[in-house]
């Protein structure tokens, strides 16, 4: 492995770790509805849990409203019954096939609660782009070792790291800064 390989890989999986911490953002509530909020819900159907959006299609009313609309007649209860014993604090209501599923109005002390976790689970994408960070200098450390590249070819692909660092963790906190933002706003 050459030290322009370590790079690629480094920037490819310090990409992929944004990706992830992206979609878990989706994942916490705003004062908004989002499809994405449902993702979580596993229903019983024909004796095997499956996602949500393998049984019926998940889409937005309104800023306020989740529509769900089963694909099959006899899904609907079991839906129903998902969404409310999920950890989520929705409560669906049916109307004939389609189940609207309104989101609350969330307190004050309930949007401290979302900023928190999105600065928590911010600092854990950090986290793990510093362990990409290390397992990369570590790799180059050994090419030197190995008599595979020199000491100024390791400088410098350690300087590259660090700026391949340095660019993902200020998206890290412009996107906890975007959802803390989402999450105040009433």
């Amino acid at each position: 492995m050459t030290i322009a390989d370590i790079k690629k890989n480094i920037e490819t999986k310090m990409d992929q770790s944004i990706s992830a911490f992206k979609s878990n953002l989706q994942k916490i509530r705003t004062g908004r509805a989002n499809p994405a909020l449902l993702d979580t819900v596993q229903v019983e159907y024909y004796g095997s849990m499956v996602p949500l959006s393998q049984v019926a299609n998940v889409a937005l009313i309104d800023s306020r409203t989740i529509s769900v609309q089963p694909w099959e007649k006899g899904m609907g209860a079991k839906i129903e019954k998902a969404i409310r014993e999920s950890d989520l604090g929705l409560n669906p209501a049916s109307m004939g096939d389609l189940i609207r599923v309104p989101m609350p109005p969330m307190s004050e002390e309930r949007r401290k609660e979302m900023t928190k976790l999105a600065r928590n689970e911010g600092e854990s994408a950090k986290i793990a782009i510093r362990n990409l960070r290390r397992d990369a200098n570590e790799s180059v450390k050994k090419l030197v070792k190995d008599k595979l590249a020199s000491e100024d070819d390791q400088k410098r692909a350690e300087a590259d790291v660090q700026k391949f660092t340095d660019r993902h963790i200020l998206e890290i906190d412009a996107l906890v800064a975007g959802k803390e933002q989402e999450i105040m706003a009433v």
